[in-house]
């Protein structure tokens, strides 16, 4: 039985593809770069092999003037470019209402996670929010999802994680925790469940702390 769902931010619960290359293309511009295809960037966010700080603006790692060119971009501009996928808020209410804890782990920054969650009015739905610099490092490392699992008292057999990404899936599979993919975001999966009715289904079969009748 699973009484914590954990979710994945862009791409599973919100689409924020265009403020997301946006910010990215902010930081390429301070950096001297020329801007960047939208599809190319959104193509390669959740591509665990890559070295994004290279492959997006040409630097070794990622230093605190980009967070902070990032965010400020982000904050002034999420309000008009980001929305929820069809049916997630009602997902949420039923899970919480048939007793599911609900989590986020997501390696967006911490400043953006809150200023999206709380613009989309979902914030507070959430008993733990977990974002890249919450941990020592992002997915796919486990550290997010350990953390979360802590803080709430949670066996990793009582979770699930549900992400867009293939980092979503191996963060999972490193904390092992069961995961179920979703191919509305930027990502596709061959076994990913295709709509939010799906998604209901799988959870209530997993026994995702959901009564069968109100799914």
């Amino acid at each position: 039985m699973k009484r914590l769902a954990i979710f994945d931010m862009d791409g599973t619960l919100q689409d924020s593809s265009g403020v997301i290359a946006g910010a990215i293309n902010h930081v390429r511009e301070r950096l001297g770069l020329p801007p960047m295809e939208e599809d190319r960037i959104v193509r390669h966010i959740n591509d665990p092999h890559l070295d994004a700080a290279r492959f997006f603006y040409h630097e070794p790692r990622f230093r605190p003037e980009h967070e902070r060119w990032f965010s400020s971009y982000y904050s002034e501009n999420h309000a008009r470019m980001i929305r929820l996928y069809g049916g997630i808020e009602g997902l949420l209410h039923t899970l919480r209402r048939h007793g599911c804890l609900l989590a986020v782990a997501t390696n967006a920054y911490r400043r953006s996670t809150l200023e999206s969650l709380r613009h989309l009015g979902i914030a507070d739905l959430f008993d733990a929010i977990c974002a890249y610099d919450d941990v020592g490092a992002g997915k796919p490392s486990p550290d997010m999802l350990v953390c979360i699992l802590e803080r709430l008292g949670v066996a990793k057999e009582e979770a699930v994680f549900v992400g867009d990404g293939e980092r979503d899936r191996l963060a999972a599979a490193a904390a092992g925790i069961d995961f179920v993919a979703v191919d509305w975001g930027y990502s596709d999966h061959d076994d990913a469940v295709g709509s939010i009715d799906e998604l209901k289904d799988r959870l209530h079969r997993l026994g995702c702390g959901m009564a069968q009748e109100g799914l």
